[in-house]
């Protein structure tokens, strides 16, 4: 648990708040942390209504907005200290048949969330990013590499307000909706003797829920105003992750889809220049130099010191030196409550 005691007696605001990371954050929140008030920002009644009774919270309160919206999410940024900024179209297939409509959440939300944060001078905000804007190849991850750099330019754009603005990306949350193990454990459930991988060789990044929550909570002291944060993860074969969860059946390969990549890639080779390794994460700082400041982005704001990683450096899941073999799988999925 990171304890800090800068969020006691905030305000923070969670953009697309009822959805996986908004709940997590929100439950961490209010029971380590003594904020004054939280406010969930999203567009689904139902899902505030579930996550009301969920929580029966009095420092819980609930905004319905969309991001698309500048004028609302103006007014829903008065008197904020805090913005984790979560909302998102993210779902790959949806944003290529739908790229108007991913573009205007995307791209135009993340510049109205910016510019309602410099006017209602809030203190810091940050977006989260995802491993499909590094050098992207589908529409989604298009959208969040313009908004990453929005939100990275955007400290340039302050002038006298104190706002800060930050990025954290990271790759597949565990059991969060839509991902490969909900989707195996369903197919397993139903009685399924085998599971569809797209390819044999394919790998990615894993993270907990919890795992990304701290590392934001990390991020707000730790950052200086202009960096992508990256925390070093574990890979997994995806073969490997179907034979723990059905052993000893083979798996149907179906080919790999529209947008989708043999393996998750975090930090480009081309940003190696502007990427420094500390302990257990990674900073890409800036590669824009802000008018005023002279930050030495190997220091973080918590003091921890990293180095520049070597000329041709790549943060790829497939040639991540440390992968989960089957039996740290099954005590992961274990520790999950998915049956392996």
């Amino acid at each position: 648990m990171f304890n800090t005691n800068m969020f006691s007696g905030k305000v923070i605001a969670i953009t697309g708040g009822t959805g996986s990371f908004g709940k997590a954050f929100t439950r961490n929140l209010l029971a380590h942390h003594n904020p004054r008030k939280v406010v969930i920002i999203s567009r689904d009644e139902l899902k505030q209504y579930e996550m009301a009774q969920e929580f029966n919270d009095s420092r819980l309160r609930f905004l319905i907005a969309d991001v698309r919206d500048a004028e609302r999410i103006m007014f829903a940024l008065r008197g904020i200290d805090f913005v984790i900024h979560a909302a998102a179209l993210k779902q790959v297939p949806a944003a290529e048949y739908n790229p108007q409509e991913c573009v205007k959440t995307n791209i135009v939300g993340a510049n109205n969330v910016i510019s309602a944060a410099l006017a209602n001078n809030v203190d810091k905000v940050i977006a989260l990013s995802t491993d499909k804007a590094s050098s992207p190849i589908n529409l989604y991850g298009a959208t969040k590499l313009v908004s990453d750099k929005l939100f990275t330019a955007a400290n340039n754009m302050r002038g006298d307000c104190r706002t800060l603005f930050a990025v954290v990306r990271y790759g597949n949350v565990a059991c969060s909706r839509g991902s490969v193990i909900p989707f195996f454990e369903k197919l397993v459930a139903s009685g399924e003797q085998t599971l569809p991988i797209t390819h044999l060789d394919m790998t990615r990044f894993l993270i907990t829920l919890e795992q990304g929550v701290e590392l934001v909570f990390k991020t707000f002291p730790r950052m200086h105003g202009g960096e992508i944060f990256v925390p070093k993860l574990p890979s997994v074969k995806i073969v490997d992750l179907a034979a723990v969860m059905l052993p000893k059946k083979r798996p149907e390969i179906i080919g790999i889809r529209p947008g989708e990549k043999l393996h998750e890639e975090m930090i480009p080779v081309e940003l190696a220049c502007d990427t420094i390794e500390f302990d257990d994460f990674f900073t890409i700082k800036p590669s824009i130099r802000f008018f005023g400041s002279d930050i030495d982005y190997r220091i973080s704001g918590l003091g921890e010191k990293g180095e520049l990683v070597d000329p041709g450096f790549c943060y790829q899941s497939g040639t991540n030196p440390y992968f989960l073999s089957r039996q740290e799988i099954s005590k992961l999925l274990g520790g999950l409550g998915v049956a392996a």
